[in-house]
């Protein structure tokens, strides 16, 4: 059986109990590990697991995914992933392939930030498009998300804005000449995000993520519990200004608010605001939100 198990989001104690007794079965076991990050490392997951995992890169699960499922249909083995399975197209795949190889498949869900971002307020019903946010470089600056936030705010719905990581990633010199060495992972901020957001808007100029009418919500290591959980809201530009040390430890997604905004929504999410009365104004006189004051 090829199993591929969700982690959760925050350490080795989020695996659910039938992910657990997978593991526990499993003669190999590997973890993906450049879509998304734990908190904690792979030594401590070996320890409570009682298992020795193998690291899997974006190379081993995208090119040599049968070195993963050799033999799974005679022995257990299983694939973690951080948050859930379905969380990254990448995982899609390999079933895919399992599937052609007659594998059986058996796929265990945990939390992801699909489903961990209502920790803000806002009603995951009212949430649309979720979109990604490459590291813009000073050749390449993609804006096509630009245009999947704008029909989710036409239509009054939230966008989830899920930040780039960069782990394992080569230069463009050592990538054109061949060799095996990599840079040191990064991972986007709340700061740098919403400036290329800011800067994509003065592009195009629609007003969807107009600075100072526009309300978002960043979160950090949302789930992580003990303190590690950070929540900011405000206007993108209250964001851009707010300290960076202040919105937490990688890593990091950003809200879009929509327009189709709840009294409730609001009101859960002021206690989180850089500037409550802001807050509360920018949901009133722009989003036309009903408040009880």
């Amino acid at each position: 059986m090829f199993f591929i198990i969700g982690l959760g989001l925050s350490d080795e104690k989020d695996v659910t109990l039938r992910g657990l007794e997978a593991i526990k079965s499993s003669s190999r076991i590997y973890l993906e590990a450049y879509t998304s990050i734990l908190m904690v490392q792979k030594e401590r997951l070996e320890t409570f697991y009682e298992k020795n995992i193998i690291l899997a890169d974006r190379d081993m699960v995208e090119t040599q995914s049968d070195e993963i499922l050799h033999n799974a249909d005679k022995e257990d083995v299983s694939l973690l992933v951080v948050g859930d399975p379905f969380g990254a197209t990448t995982h899609t795949d390999i079933i895919l392939r399992a599937r052609s190889l007659n594998i059986p498949v058996r796929v265990i869900h945990n939390a992801s930030i699909m489903n961990a971002v209502g920790a803000c307020g806002l009603q995951l019903y009212n949430f649309g498009q979720t979109v990604s946010l490459v590291f813009f470089t000073e050749s390449w600056k993609p804006d096509s998300f630009y245009d999947r936030i704008k029909e989710n705010a036409d239509l009054g719905m939230h966008t989830l804005v899920l930040l780039d990581i960069k782990v394992k990633e080569q230069s463009e010199e050592n990538l054109a000449r061949g060799r095996k060495i990599y840079e040191p992972p990064r991972y986007m901020s709340i700061p740098l995000a919403v400036s290329q957001l800011i800067e994509v808007e003065q592009s195009r100029q629609s007003g969807t993520l107009s600075p100072d009418s526009t309300l978002a919500i960043a979160l950090s290591r949302v789930g992580g519990g003990d303190g590690h959980e950070r929540i900011v809201a405000g206007t993108l530009t209250e964001l851009s200004q707010h300290p960076a040390e202040k919105f937490g430890e990688p890593l990091h997604s950003l809200v879009i608010v929509g327009k189709r905004l709840h009294h409730l929504e609001v009101d859960y999410a002021q206690e989180f605001a850089v500037n409550k009365e802001n807050w509360r104004k920018v949901a009133k006189e722009i989003y036309g939100c009903a408040l009880d004051e």
